[in-house]
Parts: structure tokens; sequence; C-alpha cells
């Protein structure tokens, strides 16, 4: 069987790379010797850090520079009517393309001739090319742009496969006139990864808060508001680390993405840690973040998939979110009232939660935990459908 693995990998999200990495684990071991190729914007990432076959998305720009004078003179028409038939060649050689998670069908910092455009290009090469489109524990919305809206409400009619990781995306696509009654809602697939064994043992000193920063700047790539909605963020989410530290507790900063080494510099530069108790490393991986969480006891995080780790390991978490999906996330594992918009959110309330929350920690853990354990079984009756549906014998060429 022949299966391409299609979405935004490599480019140095580490949420997105571990709805991958999640994927990958279960074909393995579900179809041990089915050909895989991952379609994605950074195939050279792709094949040192998973050893996967991999194709780029889009082809380059032409290297004659009067080619590419007249391609951008045609409003990049040309190259993108090549990208589509290179795509369509790829498609033909595959019997399945599966979009693992991530929230593909959203336009984020996206503008539609971005994401938006490359997904609708690729869904229909695939329905072109004869190869089935699966869906699989994807985020859904919101998509602000009307033709960002088409070409993924597009994209969409073309999977004979959709599943979405909460009950929000599924009400989006209802919303915008996608017949969902043949889909189902698990959870994100990142709760299938592997947690890692605790590092440190409680009680043996300072308690510790893993907190996530975001280079975030608003939902529009490069609003004219942007810079100052990133410096307001920035203030507050300083003041609040802060405020721990006078509490007597340490600090692990979070991060989700290469992006955010921005904010985390620029935090750094604003508190004075002078006793070295807030601890910053790299991190390139959700396994990477999860090792961090570890050796806390609680989390405060923006983004989704810090959130993710979190709760997977049982942290008590609080989210400081761009997107409704942060909270639902904490809906479902006991945590709503911890929910606060990113661009909204008080320091004064956040601290006065924290407080309530550190009281409470033991009844919380369980709550999380309780919560867990329904996303893992879920995990576990979708891989059981995948399998009946698009993974046996049958459905080979």
């Amino acid at each position: 069987m022949r299966i391409g693995l299609f979405g935004q990998f490599g480019s140095g999200n580490s949420g997105n790379d571990g709805s991958l990495e999640a994927m990958l684990a279960f074909l393995r071991r579900t179809v041990p010797d089915a050909q895989l190729l991952c379609i994605c914007p950074r195939p050279d990432v792709v094949r040192q850090q998973f050893g996967l076959e991999a194709v780029s998305i889009s082809g380059s720009q032409p290297k004659n520079a009067f080619l590419r004078r007249v391609d951008t003179a045609l409003r990049q028409m040309p190259r993108r009517i090549g990208d589509f038939f290179t795509a369509l060649g790829i498609a033909r050689k595959l019997d399945l393309i599966i979009v693992p998670g991530t929230g593909i069908l959203d336009d984020f910092c996206e503008s539609p001739f971005g994401w938006p455009y490359v997904i609708f290009r690729w869904c229909l090469a695939a329905w072109f090319g004869g190869a089935k489109l699966a869906f699989v524990s994807i985020g859904a919305g919101p998509i602000r742009h009307p033709l960002s809206r088409f070409f993924m409400k597009s994209a969409a009619r073309l999977a004979s496969y959709r599943s979405y990781r909460d009950q929000l995306s599924y009400r989006f696509m209802k919303s915008i006139g996608i017949d969902v009654v043949p889909d189902r809602v698990y959870c994100d697939l990142a709760f299938g990864l592997p947690v890692l064994a605790e590092s440190r043992v409680r009680d043996a000193r300072p308690l510790a808060v893993g907190v996530g920063v975001m280079a975030y700047s608003g939902w529009q790539k490069e609003g004219h508001d942007g810079e100052a909605i990133y410096q307001a963020y920035l203030r507050k989410m300083s003041d609040f680390v802060v405020w721990l530290l006078a509490q007597g507790l340490d600090v692990r900063l979070l991060t989700g993405g290469d992006v955010d080494r921005r904010a985390v510099g620029d935090l750094m530069k604003i508190v004075n840690d002078a006793e070295g108790r807030i601890v910053a490393e790299e991190m390139s991986s959700l396994e990477d973040v999860m090792r961090q969480i570890v050796q806390t006891d609680f989390v405060v995080a923006t983004r989704y998939h810090n959130v993710i780790c979190a709760l997977s390991t049982g942290r008590p978490t609080i989210s400081l979110g761009y997107a409704e999906k942060n909270d639902e996330l904490l809906m479902r594992t006991g945590l709503a009232e911890f929910c606060h918009h990113v661009e909204t959110f008080d320091t004064d309330v956040l601290k006065k939660q924290f407080s309530s929350m550190l009281k409470r920690r033991e009844e919380l853990e369980g709550e999380v935990r309780r919560g867990v354990d329904v996303f893992r079984a879920q995990l576990a009756e979708q891989e059981d459908l995948l399998r009946s549906k698009l993974l046996s014998p049958r459905d080979n060429r």
C-alpha cells in the first residue's frame, strides 16, 4: 500500500510534527509493509528527523530571471499550474493521502493563496489522481477570509474520511455547509504519543511551573497592530513570571515552535533572574516539551500543543489561548474555569486562579487524568476504524 502524509511538517512547529509522529507510529505497526511518503514544506528536515521519504508541497521559483518576472507578472499562475500537475503526478502513485491532525483547516496567520490554496490543490490532485483522502483528527476553524473558506471547504468535501479533534471543529464544519453526519469526533493525535516518566520527586525541591510563551502578534499575518499585541502579551507574561518567582516557585519556559525563541529571549531581558531560577532550554519536538513539563507541577501556556503535553502528563493547566480549541481541551479535562484569551487575560485574575489551583492540586490532577484516559480510549477506537475502512487489504490497489 502506498500512503502519503500531507501537512505542515518539518517547518519548526513541534505540535504539527508531533501529529506526524503519532500517525507514523500507528501506520508502522498497522501496515508495516506500506510505502510512506511525506508531502510537506521541508522534506529535508522530515527525512532526517523521521527517516521518511518526503517531497515538497510546492516547486521553487524559476531560476531564470525572465521566467521569474513573467511568473510574477501573471500572479504566479504558471507556477501554480505547474505545481498542480506535479501534485497530480504524485497522487496517481498513491493509494491514500492522510492529513494527520494539526489545525489544518483554519487561516491563522495565512493569506488565501498560502496554505488554504495549497490544501485545496493537493486535495483536488488526490481526487483526480484516484487516491483516497482522509482528514484524521484535524482541527477546523475559524476561517475568516471568504476565499480561504472556499478553498478549505472545497478540499474537505473531497475527503472520503473525516474526523475532528474536538466538537468545536465538528460544529464549525457543519456551520459552513459540510455534511458532517458520517464524520466522527475523537481527540488530538498527540494524546497518543508516549508520555515520559516522571523525572522529579515530589516535595524534594520547590514547586516548578511550566510557562509556555509564544511569539503571538494577533490572528492576521503581519497585521498592522501585531507588534503592539505582542508587546502587551509579553509585558503580562513577564509580570506573571516575576510574581511566580516572588512566591518561591521555579519556572521553566516552554515553546511550541522556532519562532517562539524570540518571546523567550525578550522575556528573559525583562525579568531579573539573578538567582537562576528560570530554565529556558531548547525544544524542537513534543518529546522535548514533555521532558520539560515532567520537571514541573503546573503549566500556564498559550500554544495548543503545550497544553496537550501538560494534560498528557497529568498537570493542572491554565490556558491563555488564541482560539477556542484550548478552551475545549480544558473543558473536557475538568479545567473549564481556567481558560483565558491571550489578548484579554488579566494578570491579577491569573494570579488568583493559580493560587486556587495550588490549593486544589490533587483534585485537579485527578480530573485531568480521567479526561486524558477518555481521550486515549477514543484514539484506540479511531485506530480500529481506520484499519477497517482505509487500511484493510481490500483497499490496496
